[in-house]
């Protein structure tokens, strides 16, 4: 069966490297093992699990902040004034990042925040994108929440490879480079 098309314009190119974050990140909470869920590496870091669960439940609140709400069933009923609904936001995120170890559980609550994010901007319209929203304190575009939510994404997965590398893990991806990949006879 061919793919199917991509959406024109920014939201197509963006799902394209969504996919693409998606793809690695998930493949990344794959390969780390479970019994190292709970590793890193200075007491001040977030371990590998705090971090996905940072990345998930950053995204649902970022697409909170532009008007997809979200999960209930995560947050429970949220204050509807702005400031109150993202300290409560925060608040409970912080409750995830702490409580929340099982492998299982933490790659299900990422996969979920990136379906969430890639249903979000594939829904939209193209006008949507240069809409204006509050965006903690700031005027800007809904374009720029969703290239925030991206750039995001790439920064704690560039800390988790880093976190792979450092307990001996490969990349659970062959390097892009042929003369780079390691040879299998």
């Amino acid at each position: 069966m061919p793919p199917a098309p991509r959406i024109e314009g920014f939201r197509g190119e963006f799902l394209w490297e969504l996919e693409i974050a998606e793809r690695q990140l998930t493949a990344i909470a794959e390969a780390i093992p479970a019994e190292k869920y709970d590793w890193r590496p200075d007491a001040k870091a977030r371990s590998a699990s705090e971090i996905l669960v940072h990345v998930a439940v950053g995204n649902f609140m970022l697409l909170d902040q532009i008007g997809a709400p979200a999960p209930a069933d995560i947050y429970g009923p949220l204050p509807t004034e702005t400031s109150e609904r993202l300290w409560a936001m925060v608040k409970r995120h912080d409750e995830l990042e702490k409580t929340l170890r099982d492998k299982d559980a933490v790659q299900a609550l990422l996969k979920r925040s990136l379906l969430t994010a890639n249903e979000s901007i594939a829904g939209s319209a193209a006008e949507d994108l240069d809409r204006r929203q509050a965006f903690f304190g700031e005027q800007t575009t809904f374009r720029r929440v969703y290239l925030r939510l991206l750039a995001h994404t790439h920064e704690h997965m560039g800390q988790l490879i880093a976190y792979l590398r450092f307990n001996g893990i490969a990349l659970p991806w062959p390097d892009w480079r042929p003369d780079r990949r390691a040879s299998t006879t």
